[in-house]
Parts: structure tokens; sequence; C-alpha cells
């Protein structure tokens, strides 16, 4: 299996206010080819670490991938530093200039002398053309290994390296195919899951199998190799069909689903509505919802009843509930339920109110104490978790044990 390295270049990825993105898109295609990324860096614009960083990647990796500093300022180094590093020359290249003068004039305005920089391509490797920006990106073959120099946007590297890149890799990579599926369980811990299906996954030596929390669920990933796509495919489904017998109802998802597309489509397949009724998560579990599309068949409405007051007005939750048992409490949830549904005339309804800080906890509720109702034709009721993390985690948790409960409730008639 060939390895590979990912270079993030910038100065600006080293703050908190940018994240290197590429990096995972081309993890996730590297593999599709069974190239496994062994590495990612992220360099400012430092010539001499930059320098040193592709030394290092070019000496242990069959394949090496830069992304970013290819623009025409003077910290743009990529071009400079990649050359000296791997011990070429740059080539001056009259046509791209042209190209860029074409492309400038095309923009209605003339091009500036400073993207003449641009035009310089290290001696041997081949020009990768950008049509959606003005750097070109650059594959230099070193030996039976290869540097490839990518532009930082998005738009520009992912339409490149599908077009000029990807195909060459998979050539090189031979003729196994990879294949991956990644199923998604709730309610069970990473290390209960791993306990209860190593003995399945160990079995299969085609299969290499991942486990990972993702804020309010657990993934398994599973990567199958085989001569072609149907195999592998059908290996990741054994293995898939096995654990989902083996861990029943907790698997949500065995395509990578969210779980409100699960929610969706089950709510779809039985002709059934949901409306929500939401405190603390001030709207969360509504916008998850109404970002699938085709919503609009089986969510009918939402209500932010933020204030006691709101819970009483709009949800029809009598002041005694809330005076007696407080907002954050069984009943009200329940009553927030009840009066959603009758208010909205849905099939199913389910509440959440809860405390999800840094403030507003008390000892007997701490913050992450969060009710969580349901209530359909023939019963209404609840459940309380005290849920870790902070304000933004406690309330993706709770919108995930909401629409999870309301998932198991659908699966149970």
């Amino acid at each position: 299996m060939l390895s590979a390295e990912i270079i993030a270049i910038g100065s600006e990825l080293l703050t908190p206010e940018k994240t290197d993105t590429n990096s995972l898109w081309l993890t996730g295609k590297l593999n599709e080819i069974g190239i496994d990324v062994k590495l990612k860096t992220i360099v400012g614009d430092d010539s001499l670490r930059l320098e040193e960083t592709i030394k290092d990647a070019v000496k242990r990796s069959d394949v090496v991938i830069t992304t970013g500093g290819l623009g025409p300022t003077e910290d743009d180094i990529t071009r400079s530093i990649s050359a000296r590093a791997i011990g070429r020359e740059l080539v001056f290249h009259e046509d791209i200039v042209e190209h860029l003068r074409i492309r400038f004039r095309a923009w209605g305005r003339e091009m500036p002398e400073i993207n003449k920089r641009q035009a310089y391509v290290i001696e041997g490797a081949e020009i990768l053309p950008n049509p959606n920006g003005s750097a070109v990106g650059m594959m230099a073959k070193i030996g039976e290994k290869f540097l490839i120099i990518l532009p930082g946007p998005p738009r520009e590297n992912q339409p490149m390296f599908e077009t000029h890149v990807f195909q060459k890799l998979r050539e090189k990579a031979g003729e196994i195919v990879f294949r991956k599926r990644i199923l998604k369980v709730s309610g069970i811990g990473e290390s209960a899951i791993d306990e209860a299906i190593a003995p399945i996954y160990s079995a299969y030596k085609n299969v290499r199998t991942g486990i990972l929390f993702n804020k309010s669920e657990v993934e398994v990933h599973l990567i199958a190799n085989g001569k072609t796509d149907a195999e592998a495919d059908a290996l990741n489904e054994e293995i898939a069909a096995k654990i989902v017998e083996k861990l029943g109802i907790a698997v949500f998802s065995t395509d990578g689903e969210e779980m409100e597309e699960v929610v969706g489509k089950l709510l779809t397949k039985n002709g059934k509505t949901l409306s929500v009724a939401e405190s603390c998560t001030g709207g969360l579990i509504s916008q998850r919802l109404t970002d699938v599309s085709g919503s609009s068949a089986y969510f009918i409405e939402g209500v932010i009843a933020y204030a006691n007051e709101a819970k009483t007005n709009t949800l029809n939750v009598l002041p005694e509930i809330i005076t007696q048992f407080g907002a954050v409490s069984a009943e009200t949830a329940e009553a927030m339920a009840k009066g959603m549904r009758e208010r909205a005339k849905t099939d199913y309804a389910i509440s959440i109110t809860g405390i999800a800080g840094p403030s507003g906890g008390t000892e007997e509720k701490p913050v992450g104490t969060v009710f969580i109702g349901y209530s359909d034709a023939q019963l209404t009721k609840s459940f309380k978790i005290v849920l870790p993390g902070d304000r933004y985690l406690i309330r993706w948790r709770s919108s995930q044990a909401a629409l999870d409960y309301l998932r198991r409730q659908i699966l149970k008639k």
C-alpha cells in the first residue's frame, strides 16, 4: 500500500480563525484508491521549516501533496521552497503569463506584474491547469515518488486533483480497490462497542476497522479491499450486517446518514408527521430537521419556548406545573410535548428543556441536566439525561438524544 503525506501551507492556518479542510477531502480521495495517509502537517510561511518538512516528507512517503502558498505575493513561497527541497530549478513559462493576461482582461482589468511569479514551474514537473484561479499546480516525479503542489482554495484544488491527479495516482496504487462504509451507533459507548464487535471484524483480513466518537455518536468505519468495487462493497455489506445483528437498534445508520435524515425517512415511510417544542436547544432540532430536503412532507411546526411565559402562552403548559416542578423537569417536558402535538395536530411531538450552561446549574439540577418529552396519540412521557460538555456540546447532544428517542419510539410501533 502506498503511503502519503499532506502539507497545508500558510501562516493563517496556524491561527484560530482558519481551519485546514483540504487535508480532510484529500484524505478521503486517497483512501478511495488505497493510499494510506500517514501524516498531515501545517506549516506557516517560514522557508526553513517548509523546506525541512518537504524534504522529510519526500524521504518518508510515496506521495506528498502540498496545498496553498501559490499566490503572487512575497509570502507565497511554495514554488521556490518546493523546488529547493527536491534540488531543482524553477523554469519561467511565458505561455502561462499570456494565459493570465487574457484571463485578467476577461475580468475587465490588466494583469499586475507581480502575477508573473505564478509562471514559474519546477523543472520537469507536469503543469496542472487551473480554470478556477490564477495559480497552476504542479506534479513532479522524484524517482517512483510524487510531489504534488496544489493551490489552497478548495474550489481550485479539488477540481484540479480530480481532473489531473486522481487517475494517475489510481494507476500507481495498483488494481486493488478500497471502499469505505460508515455505521453510526447511539446509546452505547466506544469501548463497549469495540468489545462487542471486535470478534466480528478481527475475523476479516481484507477489512480495516476504525471506531471513533463524534460529538454524540460512535462511528464504525469499515474499509474493505477487493479486486472490484462490487467485491469490496459486498465485503463491507457482510460485516455491516453482522455488526447490526450484534448491536441491534443502537445502529441508526449503515451508510453514514445523519440522525435527522434517518428520522425523516422513518416518518416518510410511515406517513407520519412531527412537531417540536424546544427550550434550551433554541431551535437546533428544527434546524437539523429542515436541513434535510423534502422535510416539509413530515415536519409541520417548531416552537422555541425559551421563557416560561412562552411555554404557558404558546404550548398551554399550566403555570402551576412550572411553579411546582420547575421549567427544567419531567412534568414540564411532557406538558410541552403534549401541548405541541395538540397545537400542530401532528402524529408525534418531541420537546426539550434543560440547563445548557455555563451558568444556571444547581446542586439538584447541575449544568447538563436535560429532560426530553415525547407525545403521540396513545401516551406522553419523558426521560432525564445529564450531559457532559460545554454549552455547544450539551445543546447538540440534547438534540441528538431527542431525535434518537423519537426514532426508537417509531421503530417500536
